[in-house]
């Protein structure tokens, strides 16, 4: 069955795409490229420029490429943005979601998996996050990927696909130099950009209830999140119409802002001049934020393969391709 990877030319979506591609799904891409960018597609992969808004589109490109499950990366993505935006992020991920499952409805796709976010969970006090505690997004990013959820699985129940939805925790690192992230939106980036200015990183509250005061999050691999997504497809495409998976991507490991910082001042060689600022603490930043990562374990056999250090090295290696003069 071919897939049609939706934002396959962005940061996530390329893995997803290189890790299908290589383990030899027939795959093809649909992108605005408003974020993406056309060199991360390879030239022999099914290029279809559009938006998930364009109803008419979408049902050409599916009707053509004779594709038959759909994996829905494309969305944006800007916590912050989308506190300022509310409504253009409902246009653009529930809206621009419901026309794509509208036109997979009509076009006979039997596979949909969801891109969705640890974001759905809103502030859990919990040390370890499962996919059956209550949702309670605190900004409209979030609520839109649940939205996104209860939409994908009714219209999968109704419609008969089998669908899925896949809450990443906090993504690093890069499969190659090329197709490392390009945004400045993320720890890891944002701490390479201070480093690279020469001014020190910042670290946002540091009066946690937490080991060293600041927070605690779940880092993972964009490599594991495409093998993730690898794995999700293949049992979908083996599953009854109309069945549904919710699952975490995470390690199921916390790290502390600051120890993250440390890692990338050894990593970088940086060392000491990595050693981080403290500020305010940012509305709405829960204290620990770590996934269970069991039930994607059971129902699918998948664990991330990739440690901390690996992380960091990939992305600083991706970072330093674009800005050479940050290598030391």
């Amino acid at each position: 069955m071919t897939w049609l990877i939706t934002g396959g030319a962005g940061f996530i979506g390329a893995h997803v795409l290189r890790a299908m591609r290589e383990a030899g799904e027939p795959v093809a891409v649909y992108d605005d490229l408003s974020t993406g960018d056309r060199s991360r597609v390879p030239a022999d992969v099914p290029f279809v420029r559009g938006s998930t808004l364009d109803g008419d589109r979408l049902r050409g490109a599916l009707r053509e490429l004779s594709v038959r499950g759909v994996v829905h990366l494309a969305a944006k993505k800007q916590v912050a943005e989308s506190v300022e935006r509310p409504l253009y992020y409902y246009r653009e991920n529930v809206e621009g979601l419901r026309s794509l499952l509208d036109a997979a409805v009509d076009c006979g796709v039997g596979a949909f998996l969801f891109s969705s976010s640890a974001a759905v969970y809103g502030m859990p006090d919990v040390a370890s996050v499962t996919e059956d505690l209550p949702c309670a997004p605190i900004n409209p990013y979030g609520e839109t990927k649940l939205a996104g959820e209860w939409m994908v699985r009714a219209a999968g129940r109704a419609h008969g696909m089998a669908t899925a939805s896949l809450r990443y925790f906090n993504v690093a690192g890069a499969a190659t130099p090329q197709l490392a992230d390009t945004g400045v939106f993320n720890l890891v980036p944002m701490v390479f950009e201070k480093l690279t200015e020469g001014a020190a990183p910042v670290v946002f509250g540091d009066d946690y209830d937490t080991g060293d005061g600041t927070c605690v999050r779940d880092f993972i691999h964009v490599d594991d999140i495409a093998s993730a997504h690898l794995a999700t497809a293949r049992a979908l495409a083996d599953r009854a119409p109309g069945t549904d998976l919710t699952l975490n991507i995470g390690r199921g490991r916390g790290v502390s802002v600051r120890e993250m910082i440390g890692l990338i001042g050894e990593v970088t060689g940086y060392g000491t001049a990595a050693r981080p600022v403290s500020a305010p603490r940012r509305p709405g930043d829960p204290a620990r934020v770590v996934a269970s990562a069991d039930l994607i374990l059971d129902e699918l056999g998948w664990s991330a393969r990739h440690d901390l250090r690996a992380m960091v090295t990939s992305a600083w290696a991706g970072w330093c391709l674009r800005h050479p003069e940050a290598r030391r």
